[in-house]
């Protein structure tokens, strides 16, 4: 009975599913899409409309190291397009590219005009012979002829601009302070630091310990040869609980004017320190 039941049955049929595609107006699509095109029309034409020639230049200064005549030759030799598509941020980075241009700001104002305003670098320190730092310790000039000989000088291999800038910049307040000033401040390829002051009194720093070196100098050497620096060629720092003085003439009798030490150590200076 199984086998016949088995055999009486019917299969049912396969029902498949029917996707109808949703009913258009195509009406309403063929109007949006036709004021769609005539916005983009009406802004091309608003957009050839406005983009006229550049006519004029405005330079907002001041103006001390850049010459506001190259500025304006180098916007103008940048520039490409009209009003609405001359590129900004090409002009803005042009400028930049200058000597002695530290930002510039590039800005349009209606109904023909490009306005440029510049800031200049500051100069702080003068790197080697023929370079300056401005006050971030960036390299902004090299090859430079003539340097303002009020700046300290700071030296330093290739690449240790930042360092030796910010060495400076930490001290220079410090000493100040004490009555001192920094002229010189160099950075040796062995990694040794050394300070000229104003005065003339060269201050030997070495590689080693450079911070307490000289928080030391600041706290006690300063004090000392305060009084007496047209007396002092150098004083050397690098002793582990004081420092020596080098005279600049004989003061005491039959001693070397290189070799007169003071200061509350009696350790010899380790010179690669």
């Amino acid at each position: 009975m199984s086998l016949l039941r088995k055999r009486n049955r019917r299969k049912k049929p396969a029902t498949t599913r029917r996707f109808t595609l949703p009913a258009l107006d195509w009406r309403r699509l063929g109007t949006a899409c036709a004021a769609i095109a005539a916005l983009g029309l009406l802004a091309m034409m608003i957009s050839s409309g406005l983009d006229q020639p550049v006519r004029r230049i405005v330079l907002e200064g001041p103006f001390q190291r850049v010459s506001a005549v190259e500025v304006e030759q180098v916007v103008r030799g940048s520039l490409r397009g009209g009003f609405v598509t001359a590129n900004l941020e090409q002009l803005r980075a042009a400028i930049e590219g200058m000597a002695w241009v530290d930002r510039a700001r590039v800005q349009r104002r209606w109904p023909d005009a490009i306005v440029v305003g510049v800031v200049e670098q500051q100069a702080a320190a003068r790197w080697g012979d023929d370079g300056l730092l401005n006050t971030r310790g960036e390299l902004f000039v090299s090859g430079a002829r003539h340097l303002p000989p009020e700046l300290p000088r700071l030296d330093g291999p290739p690449g240790t601009e930042a360092v030796v800038a910010q060495r400076y910049l930490a001290v220079q307040g410090r000493l100040l302070d004490q009555g001192l000033r920094l002229s010189a401040l160099r950075l040796d390829p062995r990694g040794a630091w050394e300070m000229e002051l104003t005065n003339g009194v060269t201050v030997r720093l070495g590689r080693n310990q450079v911070d307490e070196r000289t928080d030391r100098f600041i706290r006690v050497a300063a004090q000392v040869i305060a009084g007496r620096a047209a007396e002092i060629g150098y004083v050397d720092m690098r002793y582990s609980n004081g420092f020596s003085i080098g005279w600049r003439e004989v003061t005491v009798d039959g001693q070397d004017p290189e070799r007169a030490a003071a200061g509350p150590t009696t350790e010899e200076a380790d010179t690669d320190a």
